[in-house]
């Protein structure tokens, strides 16, 4: 039988998570202003009414500053001449002749919804296809030679798309409307739920199943540069018409703050007042066992499910998703960050290693990542811990699901799957796990949604077979993971890249945050060891936090959670 809901009398009841009463905040020096919702664009039948009729970039002079480029480009959007056209997306973008931190910009500004996302450092030995290469069109040959930015920060919505029925082809083709491969950085950034058969709870409530936006005012950091660029966006068919845009912007536009700030990026400077673990260890045990009873007897096809865990903190001050985001982002490298964040919603931020898949043309890349161990203390204890995660018997066999899962899922789209390294490990400033990078050629881009409606959930998130794994999710956990393990990235007209997002949290709007992780039950499995894997894959969140354990006693009560308090 599912496990129980917990007692009202709990520290949280179903669905809310979060405080029952949210008080309006203040982050740092300012409160955080809401812009315009602008446009949905994924209305009904916006999917069917193909490309808006203007898709534009236009580049204007280099300017020494961010000072100098916001300048520019409230002279710029004022000049603009309303266009015949009843639908259309223009970029207006201006050079900074310097390298600026994107996560400093952002940090500076007030406006909601905000979106960041920061692309990881390429991995060694990635597989190639005997046609081209990773940065190919398909046919071999590189034909673009622009930059990729290395963080992407933005606020406001030039054109947002959000729903409450499952991601659909219609959806993928209202955001695909207005992106061009003439236009590469529009971009449309957001978030997927995990289960969007599954009711949202009130904290994912404003993230619907999906939520993605092309921002208003974007900041690109780059190697050596940076770009500021703003976007309009307009189609009369929705009810929003140029006028509505443009007079939007120019209101968002006087909000820009032209400085960076500074975040710290060591410590968030917070006390942990308590902290509550849900499920339980002991209803944590059961759910394992009882998911290795089914996997051992066969009573279903059930191979493996992955189960999760989410910790609720409480701190004696409110955390700006933004400075976590920059504390995350010292000991990313090799990990996607990300943040999304709605008008008046809580932030949901996230530090990943697992790529979904990245497309290019058609070209596409991904990943097997399971089994986890933690990192030695010293060179030698490192690859000690690394041989063991190599021949354990346990983590093979996860590791193996995964793989040859999403290799299959690939070869029923694509015409060619080459897997590289087969096996290997993958080290991360924390913990270690085993890896093997494909890649695939689709037979043309509109492909790319049945890649993502494919992948999306993999066995490393989920469990396999899908559906047996997702329905026994949907009875033995009992809160609603939201966006957490749902795919997370960018769509954009000649390429798109999603990561899977785990390592993740949702920061309240008072001083609650919800972190999540994860682990994979196969057969011989100990439910003790995979609990401790979840301490593990949510200590970069611990550390940030402060968490000291000597200052903490534990306080254990069936059905209300693992809650511990700090003593002064």
């Amino acid at each position: 039988m599912p496990m129980p809901p917990p007692p009202s009398s709990s520290l949280y009841s179903p669905g809310r998570l979060l405080p029952a009463a949210a008080t309006a905040h203040v982050v740092g020096r300012w409160a955080r202003v809401s812009c315009s919702l602008s446009m949905n664009g994924c209305a009904p039948g916006a999917g069917d009414r193909g490309a808006v009729c203007v898709r534009e970039a236009r580049a204007l002079p280099a300017a020494p500053a961010p000072q100098d480029a916001v300048t520019q480009l409230r002279a710029a959007v004022d000049a603009l001449s309303p266009p015949a056209a009843p639908s259309g997306i223009i970029r207006i973008e201006v050079p900074v002749r310097q390298r600026v931190d994107a996560v400093e910009w952002l940090h500076a500004q007030s406006a909601l919804p905000r979106c960041f996302f920061s692309a990881r450092a390429p991995l060694p030995d990635a597989p190639a296809l005997a046609g081209g290469c990773n940065g190919s069109n398909g046919n071999g040959s590189i034909s673009d030679q622009w930059k990729q930015p290395v963080s992407v920060a933005g606020v406001g919505s030039a054109v947002f798309f959000r729903g409450t029925e499952p991601f659909s082809l219609a959806d993928w083709r209202a955001i695909k409307r207005f992106l061009s491969r003439d236009c590469q950085l529009i971009r449309a950034y957001g978030a997927i739920r995990f289960d969007a058969t599954s009711d949202a709870s009130v904290e994912w409530e404003d993230y619907g199943s999906f939520y993605f936006i092309v921002p208003q005012v974007e900041f690109n950091e780059f190697e050596e540069s940076s770009v500021l660029a703003t976007t309009i966006a307009w189609d009369d068919s929705l009810s929003w018409t140029w006028h509505n845009a443009v007079n939007d912007l120019q209101s968002l536009l006087q909000k820009i703050s032209p400085c960076s700030v500074a975040v710290n990026k060591s410590s968030l400077h917070t006390t942990i007042m308590s902290l509550n673990h849900v499920p339980t260890k002991a209803s944590w045990d059961l759910a394992v066992t009882k998911a290795l009873q089914i996997i051992k007897g066969r009573q279903r096809e059930l191979v493996k499910v992955v189960l999760a865990r989410c910790s609720r903190y409480i701190t004696d001050t409110f955390i700006d998703p933004v400075e976590l985001l920059a504390c995350l982002k010292v000991e990313g490298q090799n990990a996607y960050q990300f943040c999304i964040q709605p008008s008046d919603a809580p932030a949901f931020v996230g530090n990943s290693p697992e790529q979904l898949f990245h497309r290019k043309y058609l070209n596409i890349s991904s990943e097997a990542l399971a089994g986890t161990r933690a990192r030695g203390k010293t060179t030698a204890d490192d690859f000690q811990i690394g041989q063991d995660l190599l021949l354990s018997t346990k983590e093979d066999i996860e590791f193996t699901i995964v793989r040859d899962s999403i290799k299959k899922k690939l070869e029923m789209i694509c015409d060619e799957v080459v897997v590289h390294p087969s096996k290997a490990l993958r080290k991360l400033p924390r913990v270690q796990h085993l890896s093997a990078q494909l890649a695939a050629r689709i037979r043309n881009e509109d492909d790319e949604f049945e890649i993502l409606n494919t992948l999306h959930p993999s066995p490393a998130v989920c469990g396999l077979p899908t559906e047996e794994a997702r329905q026994f999710i949907q009875d033995y956990e009992i809160f609603d993971r939201g966006m957490y393990a749902g795919p997370v990235g960018w769509f954009g007209g000649a390429e798109s890249e999603f990561a899977v997002g785990i390592r993740s949290a949702l920061l309240g709007k008072g001083h609650s945050t919800l972190v999540y992780a994860g682990a994979g039950i196969v057969q011989g499995t100990n439910p003790s060891f995979e609990w401790d894997e979840l301490d593990l894959k949510a200590s970069q969140f611990a550390k940030l936090l402060q968490y000291q354990e000597q200052h903490i006693r534990y306080q254990e009560a069936e059905n209300m959670g693992t809650v511990i308090r700090i003593e002064k």
